[in-house]
């Protein structure tokens, strides 16, 4: 099974995880983006739903369940299990972050509420994370999905490496 992944056509579309970028403006720009598609949609953005997602798009890592609900206890929010699963069910169901499966972990999306398939390139050696589209209509996927008549509601590629920065720091 195969997936083309798309190349980056500017540096707006190159993923984040992996090249400089004004961290902050980035992080702003998300949640903005973000409350903006939650009062379109007549969703609730908690604050704790927001500090999760602002917490995993400070990151640009994956962090799993318990790392997150570390980090919620830290800033003062509930300290159970239940508190970072409701916000996470509800960040996932509307596109804000993924699952990394390979990692038990997540990740905030870098183009929220934006239909998409995502391809994620991520670091064995710091978790750093990478979003990028892939393409499954062209896919091999794709192909096969349409030869059975099956539609596909969702994917994701996930491919582990080093990051630019891992790879220069073993190079010196």
């Amino acid at each position: 099974m195969t997936s083309s992944v798309s190349q980056p056509q500017s540096e707006k579309e190159r993923p984040l995880g992996f090249q400089e970028h004004d961290h902050a403006r980035c992080v702003d720009q998300a949640l903005s983006a973000v409350e903006e598609r939650c009062v379109e949609a007549g969703l609730r953005f908690t604050p704790v739903r927001r500090k999760v997602l602002e917490l995993l798009l400070h990151e640009h890592r994956a962090l799993g369940a318990y790392a997150i609900l570390d980090l919620l206890r830290d800033a003062g929010f509930g300290s159970q299990p239940p508190v970072a699963y409701r916000a996470l069910d509800f960040l996932l169901e509307n596109g804000f972050v993924h699952k990394i499966e390979r990692l038990n972990a997540f990740v905030a999306c870098t183009h929220p509420g934006e239909s998409h398939s995502p391809a994620f390139m991520i670091c064995r050696l710091c978790d750093a994370v990478a979003e990028a589209h892939s393409t499954q209509a062209k896919s091999a996927l794709g192909e096969a999905a349409q030869a059975t008549g099956f539609q596909i509601e969702r994917t994701s590629v996930e491919a582990e490496g080093v990051c630019p920065t891992c790879a220069d720091k073993a190079d010196t």
